[in-house]
């Protein structure tokens, strides 16, 4: 049995905003992230989905630590990150690498591919120039690329190799757990699939642990086994990937999915559309942060915020009709 490698406790993230150039008074937040739970398995793929702005990256960066947690903690392996000792941080930073969403943007163009994929080690330091050189062939062909593409620049690539360059840099220090952040949303659809099947292939080999994060659920459910869905700052349903899929239990969960295109002109789709607009992080609505969109809303679902509750075997949903048994 897989044991936890990942595991994120409350995790809290408000930015302030300031007004006043002298006294530079709080004056709002953001409330970017707020009180998010989940824990990941080893080899286990965890997706996060949901629309533009529900905190998904902010989560990456809290993870990576890149953002400074307003609250909450993170467990690497059972232990708390605030608790390790300098070595043990280094560890984890190590540990957990990330692929971002634009190669184009994530690889400098001053900096040929060879040296793009090395720099974690160099940094890392420990190796000899013979086991550098031996260590950037093996990633170029786990990735599939030539070697003699370590002597080219960004610019000489496709898109799909550039996102094939920056998995290889990912790699290049054995991390534990790989962020996928949007990894095939920049890339024509002709790469996507073989990005995605790159991916599976290197986690069956390696064992590694991915928290992909995206707005399209196709990429979450093709390479998903645990799915989160985000609304504004909120987990709203956490399931294993086939539940949700096959029967979803939120009704934001269930607007994305219908809102999924579906390449068969003879099947007729009827669409839940969400009314309304998605609210301010600055101005979250009471109760239930999805009510004002909600279809099925009741006066409960304003005034009490519903708990992220389980209603099968790893099934969670944070609706009080679900929970009650009064949805439908």
């Amino acid at each position: 049995m897989s044991q936890v490698i990942l595991t994120a406790d409350n995790l809290t993230k408000h930015f302030p905003i300031r007004a006043g150039l002298i006294f530079d008074k709080q004056k709002a937040l953001i409330k970017a992230v707020d009180g998010v739970s989940f824990q990941i398995n080893e080899s286990q793929t965890f997706g996060l989905v949901g629309e533009s702005g529900c905190g998904k990256t902010t989560i990456a960066k809290l993870l990576l630590l890149l953002e400074p947690l307003t609250q909450g903690s993170i467990k690497f392996k059972g232990k708390a990150l605030e608790g390790m000792s300098r070595e043990e941080l280094k560890e984890y930073k190590y540990a957990i690498q990330a692929v971002f969403q634009d190669p184009h943007s994530s690889l400098s163009p001053r900096m040929r591919a060879g040296n793009i994929i090395a720099e974690p080690m160099d940094i890392a330091g420990g190796y000899s120039r013979a086991e550098r050189k031996e260590r950037l062939e093996e990633l170029l062909n786990i990735v599939g690329l030539a070697p003699e593409a370590m002597s080219m620049y960004p610019h000489e690539f496709s898109g799909g190799q550039r996102q094939r360059i920056a998995i290889a840099r990912a790699l290049s220090v054995s991390p534990k757990i790989i962020i996928l952040d949007e990894p095939v949303s920049a890339l024509d659809v002709s790469f996507q699939a073989q990005i995605l099947n790159l991916l599976e292939e290197i986690q069956d080999k390696f064992g590694i642990t991915y928290l992909t994060i995206s707005h399209d659920l196709a990429v979450v459910e093709h390479i998903g086994d645990i799915i989160g869905v985000m609304y504004l700052g909120k987990l709203v349903e956490l399931a294993p990937a086939g539940d949700l899929y096959a029967k979803s239990r939120h009704p934001y969960t269930r607007a994305l999915l219908a809102a999924v295109p579906i390449p068969d002109p003879d099947i007729e789709v009827t669409q839940e559309i969400l009314g309304g607009e998605v609210p301010s992080p600055l101005n979250p609505p009471s109760g239930c942060r999805f009510h004002p969109r909600c279809s099925h809303a009741r006066k409960i679902c304003a005034e009490s915020e519903p708990d992220l509750t389980e209603i099968a075997a790893g099934h969670k949903v944070a609706c009080h009709l679900e929970a009650s048994g009064l949805s439908g």
